[in-house]
C-alpha cells in the first residue's frame, strides 16, 4: 500500500521546471499556498520569474485568510504581504503587475519599485495607481523593459533620461504627462513596435526629431475638435512609415466647434501609408474633421485590407445615410479599391 501510495503521487516528482511553468498560470496568493503540498514544492514559488499583484489579491478575505492578527490596518496588510514576497523571492523578476488604487499607501509604492530597480532583469512592467502619483526616479533604471503598462500616474522625467532602448510595446493610460517629455520619452524608444494612449493629460507632441521604424500598431484617444490633437495624430502617424494598424477612438470633451477646419488632406498630401493593413475607428462621425481624416487615411493606403467603422451613438439615421452615400457613392481617391469597408453601429 505504501508503495502504491508513492508511486501514485506523481505531484512530488515533477520536474522543477514544470512546477515553475504551473506556478507562472496561478494567482500568486494560490501560489503561495503550493509550499504546502510537499518537501520539493516548498518556496518554488521564491523563483517564480512573474510576480501580480492586483485587485484579485487585495481582496480582504484574500489578505486576512488565517491571519488571526486581524486589528491590522488593511492597507497595512497590503504593504506586509508584498513585501513578505519580495524580500523571499530569490529569483529573477522578468513580469511585475502591481494595481493599487488607495491613496493611503502611495509612499510605500516608491520604496517598492526602488526594491524592483535592483532587479535588471524585468522585461514587463504593468502599473496601476492612485491618480497624480509620481514614478520614482529609480523606475527609469528598468532598462531591461520590452512591455511597458503604465495607469492613472505621472511622469517626469530625469535629466539623464536615456531612454528604454529594448521597449517594444508602450502602453499609457489616463498618464500625465506633457507633450515635450512625450516627445523626449518616444524619441529614446527606437525599437517601439506597439505604442497606445488612452486620455493623455498633457497633450501629444506635435513633431518627432526621429522616425518611429519599427511602429506596427497605433492606438489612440483623439477629439477632432482641437487642432492641436489633430495636428498631433497625424504627426504620430506620418512619423511611422511602417504601420499596419491604426485604432483611433474619437473623443468629445465638450468643446465647441473649430471656426476654421484645417484642410487634412490637403496639409497632409504628402502621407505615406504603404504598409498600412487595417483601418479601426470607434465613435465616429460627429464632426467634419474625422471624415476628413478617414479619407486621407484610405487615399494613402495602398494595402489596405480591412476599414471598420463603428459610429458614435450621437450619430442619426439621417446622418448616417448621409455619411453612407459620402462614403460609398460619392467619387474620392482610395488606394486600396479592395479593401473591405464597413460601417456598424455600437453593439451597447
Amino acid at each position: 500500500m505504501k508503495a502504491q501510495c508513492q508511486s501514485s503521487d506523481r505531484i512530488s516528482t515533477l520536474p522543477e521546471d514544470t512546477i515553475e511553468k504551473i506556478l507562472t498560470h496561478m494567482p500568486i496568493r494560490d501560489a503561495l499556498r503550493t509550499s504546502i503540498l510537499s518537501k520539493k514544492w516548498r518556496y518554488c514559488w521564491t523563483r517564480m520569474p512573474k510576480l501580480v499583484f492586483d485587485d484579485n489579491m487585495f481582496t480582504r478575505s484574500s489578505i486576512f485568510e488565517n491571519d488571526i492578527s486581524k486589528d491590522y490596518n488593511f492597507e497595512d496588510k497590503i504593504i506586509k504581504a508584498i513585501f513578505q514576497v519580495l524580500l523571499l523571492h530569490k529569483g529573477p523578476i522578468s513580469e511585475f503587475c502591481l494595481c493599487i488604487v488607495d491613496a493611503e499607501i502611495v509612499n510605500e509604492i516608491d520604496m517598492i519599485i526602488l526594491h524592483l530597480s535592483w532587479n535588471k532583469n524585468i522585461k514587463k512592467f504593468i502599473f496601476e495607481c492612485v491618480e497624480g502619483y509620481k514614478l520614482p526616479c529609480s523606475f527609469f533604471s528598468f532598462q531591461e523593459l520590452e512591455h511597458l503598462d503604465l495607469r492613472c500616474c505621472k511622469i517626469e522625467l530625469p535629466h539623464m533620461f536615456n531612454g528604454f532602448s529594448k521597449l517594444k510595446i508602450l502602453k499609457f493610460d489616463a498618464v500625465e504627462i506633457t507633450a515635450k517629455m512625450l516627445q523626449r520619452f518616444l524619441t529614446n524608444c527606437p525599437l517601439l513596435e506597439e505604442l497606445t494612449l488612452h486620455f493623455a493629460a498633457g497633450g501629444m507632441p506635435w513633431k518627432l526629431p526621429t522616425s518611429l521604424i519599427h511602429l506596427r500598431r497605433l492606438v489612440l484617444d483623439v477629439c477632432f475638435l482641437i487642432q492641436d490633437e489633430i495636428s498631433s495624430t497625424l504627426c504620430l502617424i506620418n512619423n511611422s512609415p511602417n504601420l499596419e494598424k491604426i485604432q483611433i477612438n474619437m473623443i468629445y470633451n465638450g468643446e465647441k466647434t473649430l471656426a476654421n477646419l484645417p484642410d487634412i488632406q490637403e496639409d497632409y498630401s504628402g502621407l505615406n501609408l504603404d504598409h498600412l493593413k487595417e483601418l479601426e475607428i470607434t465613435r465616429f462621425g460627429i464632426f467634419a474633421t474625422e471624415m476628413e481624416f478617414l479619407k486621407l487615411i484610405m487615399a494613402k493606403s495602398p494595402l489596405l485590407k480591412k476599414a471598420r467603422i463603428e459610429l458614435s451613438i450621437l450619430v442619426t439615421v439621417g446622418e448616417e445615410n448621409k455619411m453612407l452615400r459620402d462614403l460609398l457613392f460619392l467619387p474620392f481617391p482610395r488606394a486600396s479599391p479592395a479593401a473591405k469597408f464597413s460601417i456598424e453601429r455600437p453593439k451597447y
